[in-house]
């Protein structure tokens, strides 16, 4: 029987339940946004405001989700971005190459531990892609609110059985 997986996002917390899973199944699932709004187009720029705010709202909506591990590129924004999780969840921030994304997923797949994963409006896409097979839309450059958890199931033989993607847009709106 297919495990049936209800994913509701309310008030910006993130509330899972599953139902019937199958026998020896094993499930994570992945959490991957981009980088919150940042200050400029400079090579390296920190948070804004907003930027920050939204960070801190990332970390309340897992707050419910038993995250073992947070990745993040080694760029301000990202790691600004990433950080308030993984101190709520008293993890060191691992740093990935944005051009590494392949060893990443692969990585990723063979932890099987839920995990949040903070990149970039082109890498989050193609990081997408390349757990899931299918093609993503790189995000565009004034869009900070999408946050992907991308369910994966895997059988006793660690087959990937199912794998479910949800757009969890996050509430919060900048002006």
């Amino acid at each position: 029987m297919p495990k049936l997986l209800l994913s509701v996002v309310f008030a910006g917390q993130v509330f899972l339940s599953a139902l019937a899973p199958p026998a020896l199944a094993e499930s994570f699932s992945l959490y991957l946004t981009r980088h919150a709004e940042k200050q400029s187009n400079s090579a390296d720029p920190l948070l804004t405001n907003c930027g920050q705010q939204r960070a801190m709202l990332l970390a309340d909506t897992l707050s419910n989700v038993e995250i073992h591990a947070v990745y993040s590129t080694s760029y301000q924004r990202t790691l600004a971005t990433a950080q308030p999780t993984a101190t709520a969840k008293q993890l060191s921030v691992i740093q990935y190459a944005p051009n590494g994304l392949e060893q990443l997923a692969r990585v990723l797949k063979q932890k099987k531990l839920n995990a949040l994963v903070v990149g970039h409006s082109n890498t989050i896409p193609m990081l997408l892609s390349l757990l899931t097979g299918k093609a993503f839309d790189k995000i565009p450059e004034d869009n900070f609110r999408h946050l992907y958890q991308v369910v994966i199931t895997t059988d006793q033989n660690n087959e990937i059985t199912d794998m479910v993607v949800t757009d969890l847009t996050q509430s919060l709106r900048c002006r």
